[in-house]
């Protein structure tokens, strides 16, 4: 039932991180002068910081940041991953916003441009929320998505 994988979910969520990252919503368009490739809420930084303050552990590498990538699974193609990382990868993006910092995997550069990461909490879930202007679809619940191909060097007109 929904109401059981809701009740799992949030068990996942307050053991760590959840193998599914988080929800899909469609969001408008940024405009081109926004230069982060991601932008972060307040909420998301503060759990990002408070699962990172959690990971802290005796001896052996803490974790100092938190790496964001796709998977190709779920019904709609793609899904999020989010995993600690110790160290930045030579082809990562570094986003740093709210005092926490997001490396971006290079692979999913092109389908996270412009979205915008946030932490939601209700009755039910407490999840991670990716509102992404280049989703152009996603499943019915949320986890897995579809990017229109990017635009970069078009104008319109």
């Amino acid at each position: 039932s929904a109401l059981h994988a809701h009740a799992m979910l949030r068990q996942l969520v307050s053991r760590g991180m959840a193998s599914s990252a988080g929800r899909v919503v469609r969001a408008p368009r940024r405009r081109p002068d926004q230069k982060a490739v991601m932008a972060l809420t307040e909420n998301a930084a503060k759990r990002i910081e408070s699962l990172l303050a959690n990971r802290k552990s005796d001896g052996a590498q803490d974790p100092v940041a938190v790496r964001v990538g796709i998977k190709a699974r779920g019904c709609n193609g793609l899904s999020y991953t989010m995993n600690y990382a110790t160290e930045k990868k030579k082809l990562d993006e570094e986003v740093r916003d709210h005092g926490v910092t997001v490396w971006i995997d290079s692979a999913a550069l092109m389908h996270i441009i412009g979205t915008t990461m946030d932490y939601v909490e209700d009755d039910l879930s407490a999840e991670f929320v990716f509102h992404n202007p280049n989703a152009e679809g996603s499943c019915g619940c949320g986890e897995s998505f579809t990017t229109k191909p990017l635009e970069i060097g078009r104008q319109n007109g």
